[in-house]
């Protein structure tokens, strides 16, 4: 097996090629799934031809065409975690790739993997290489499609993101859902499940007057522990809207909670899978902080659709870029649905408990880190709950009108792009005539936040 390597955020190139559409299809079974993909290549220069490589882990080939041609086994190299096609079309081209990968058997509980009767997936943050081949990278961002077919008495339910364009039944008692996703994204926010279950349904109508279908989808026997976190959904929709201009997208948002979702709460675009335990709630075994919990994460989920979806980051060292970002959100959120103070004084306390250790530690790492070996543990306190009162650090010098003119110019500089955390500070710098230089110093060191305000 090949050694880890570290990866250093000075050593980032823009990839020599970009994806333009993604169209998936999935034939699920009991004994392995079939996918195949359909991707349109463009060269970032154009007129060049530079080797493309894909990253994959664990799956099958079953064939690779390029331009409907079929390539045979010189025609590309294949190891543990690449796939490369040496010398591609010059210009754009269309790759299409099938492959088998085994959910029932995947433990990692990364990419596609099937547990108690439910195919569920988690790409984020790199995930999206155990389904299939792909540049699975956060600055390649694409128009998605996906065909899913599975038997319909197991498998009732087929979502994905996006907008439901067509469905049926097929010959042999199987079924198939198709979803397209109008705006583009990156390979981490693709997601996929299929199941047994049952939905709470009710509607949201936006400040352009757009009705939105809103489906929280659990086991059956669940269904009626989702009416809090419909509310907050909705709630959070509002405020969206009130506090920052922000109006949901498309015209159905779906939510999964199942009881064996490994990371907690994802918010891939459109279709937020949650840990049960982050949805469910009811008056007999709920406390006050359970239902405040339900809140905040349901919040913060939605939030990532324009901080972290519409926008996103250019790589993975710039994870604080949405987190941070989207914390301070569901923080201010969570302020106004109940008491500021009371909220502000649990958020330092956990501040003080959890990162501050971190921060005098040997973990200690900055907002923003150098370097890492695997992305996975860097999603940390000092990510999220540091980077968000870095973010507030810009609301207290801007003030909340300067805040939300930064705000405003980050979403009309930057959506549909892949961005930094320069970028990030040009918008609030540029939309203020301000001059704070050397704020960019708190991203890259790890410094203890000892002065900062309660409120």
């Amino acid at each position: 097996m090949d050694a880890p390597k570290e990866i250093f955020l000075k050593d980032y190139k823009l990839p020599d090629y970009y994806f333009d559409t993604v169209d998936l299809n999935f034939l699920l079974g009991e004994e392995k799934t079939v996918v195949s993909s359909k991707i349109t290549v463009f060269p970032r220069v154009e007129g060049s031809s530079y080797p493309l490589v894909l990253d994959g882990q664990d799956l099958k080939i079953i064939s690779i065409k390029v331009n409907h041609k079929e390539l045979k086994d010189g025609d590309y190299r294949l190891n543990s975690r690449h796939l490369t096609i040496p010398s591609p079309p010059v210009g754009t081209f269309t790759l299409e790739i099938v492959n088998e990968i085994h959910p029932e058997n995947n433990t990692s509980l990364e990419g596609l993997y099937k547990s108690s009767g439910n195919f569920c997936t988690q790409c984020e943050a790199e995930g999206f290489r155990k389904i299939t081949f792909y540049q699975d990278r956060p600055d390649i961002m694409a128009k998605y499609t996906c065909r899913i077919e599975a038997d319909k008495s197991l498998y009732p339910v087929l979502l994905s993101n996006g907008n439901l364009i067509e469905q049926g039944d097929l010959e042999g008692g199987r079924h198939y859902a198709l979803w397209e996703d109008p705006f583009k994204k990156p390979c981490y926010l693709f997601a996929l499940v299929a199941g047994p279950l049952e939905s709470r349904d009710d509607t949201f109508v936006t400040r352009s007057g757009r009705k939105v279908l809103l489906r929280i989808w659990t086991p059956a026997q669940d269904l009626p522990k989702t009416a809090h976190a419909m509310y907050s959904l909705k709630a959070a929709m509002k405020w969206d809207e009130d506090v920052f201009g922000l109006e949901y997208d498309l015209d159905l948002f779906n939510v999964v909670a199942v009881p064996d979702f490994n990371m907690g709460a994802m918010e891939n675009k459109s279709l937020n899978i949650f840990n049960s335990k982050l949805v469910l709630a009811s008056p007999e075994t709920a406390s006050d902080g359970d239902y405040a919990a339900i809140l905040g994460v349901i919040g913060h989920e939605y939030f990532h659709n324009w901080t972290g979806n519409r926008v996103t980051c250019r790589d993975w060292f710039q994870l604080s870029l949405k987190e941070g970002l989207t914390v301070f959100r569901d923080q201010e959120f969570s302020s106004d649905m109940g008491s500021r103070t009371v909220k502000r004084i649990a958020d330092v306390s956990k501040l003080r408990n959890y990162q501050f250790p971190q921060d005098a530690g040997p973990m200690a790492h900055p907002v923003r880190p150098h370097s890492y070996i695997k992305m996975d543990n860097f999603y940390t306190v000092t990510v999220y709950e540091k980077g968000a009162e870095v973010v507030r650090m810009y609301k207290t010098l801007l003030g909340s009108q300067g805040f939300r003119k930064g705000m405003d110019l980050y979403f009309q500089r930057h959506d549909g792009q892949a961005v930094t955390c320069e970028d990030f500070f040009a918008a609030m710098r540029d939309a203020n005539d301000a001059d704070f230089a050397n704020f960019l110093l708190w991203y890259g060191s790890a410094l203890f936040l000892l002065d900062f305000h309660l409120f």
